[in-house]
């Protein structure tokens, strides 16, 4: 059964320090376990059938796993594909240290986004990353309306399993991450040591937010069943789990506007 308990991360008068030091980890255990390696081949797919050269990434929390995409995605491919990050609370000062990195390939849009309803100057192929579970059934439903009423491609991922073993892994190994890794996150915050080490609000939010993330996992059937039932014949849907070369699994469902599919 899914289990929609709150998360810290999604409450308005939750504090964004707190909220940028979670998300920051996030990113960087994200790159470090790989999960997501095997869903740029998908998302490559998807560049190939609809002819885009744009990615706008919702969701983006602190830049999550979206560098290595544009890392993995150079060197299987010659054209030249654009990032561009954005959330409902955009961690400005991660992105800009993703956009400097990059030299500018990987943007981002300052405004709070809503992934239910994205600006429509906000053109290209619509991803998530480790967020489709941070949303209720109907408001999943309200997300990919709203891709496929602006006739946008949609590719989701979200890692994790949804057993007690991944569970007692977050209890056991997050604080212990934590503990060793903070120092090296970038970019440096002295904050990030201060609600780490002596006030611990940052390692207890990603504890509880992380056993609430499993028990929220939606399984590729349950997206599927969504997506099919707010397109019926106008977008192609496919969904499935992908593993990485650590054991780890990734949900995944893409959609693409029919039409535009054949025509290319």
């Amino acid at each position: 059964m899914r289990f929609h308990l709150f998360e810290l991360e999604d409450q308005s008068w939750f504090p964004n320090v707190i909220r940028t030091g979670g998300t920051d980890y996030l990113r960087y255990l994200l790159v470090a376990t790989e999960v997501y390696q095997p869903c740029v081949t998908l998302l490559s797919e998807v560049l190939n059938e609809t002819s885009e050269t744009k990615i706008v990434d919702l969701c983006s929390g602190g830049g999550g796993y979206m560098e290595q995409v544009y890392i993995q995605l150079k060197k299987i491919r010659s054209d030249h594909i654009s990032f561009t990050l954005t959330d409902k609370f955009p961690n400005i000062e991660a992105y800009q240290h993703l956009q400097n990195r990059t030299n500018g390939e990987i943007k981002f849009d300052a405004r709070s986004v809503d992934a239910a309803n994205v600006a429509p100057d906000l053109k290209g192929i619509r991803t998530m990353f480790s967020a489709i579970h941070h949303f209720q059934p109907a408001e999943v439903r309200s997300i990919l309306q709203n891709a496929v009423d602006n006739r946008a491609s949609i590719a989701i991922f979200d890692g994790g399993d949804k057993h007690i073993l991944a569970i007692l892994g977050i209890l056991i190994i997050h604080p212990i991450a934590l503990l060793l890794f903070t120092p090296f996150f970038r970019p440096f915050k002295f904050s990030r040591l201060l609600f780490t080490y002596i006030i611990p609000l940052i390692p207890l939010y990603t504890v509880w937010d992380g056993c609430v993330s499993i028990l929220r996992l939606y399984r590729p059937k349950e997206l599927l069943k969504i997506a099919n039932e707010i397109s019926p014949g106008t977008y192609k849907w496919k969904a499935g789990k992908t593993k990485s070369r650590f054991g780890l699994h990734a949900s995944y469902l893409i959609g693409t506007p029919v039409e535009r599919v054949q025509r290319d």
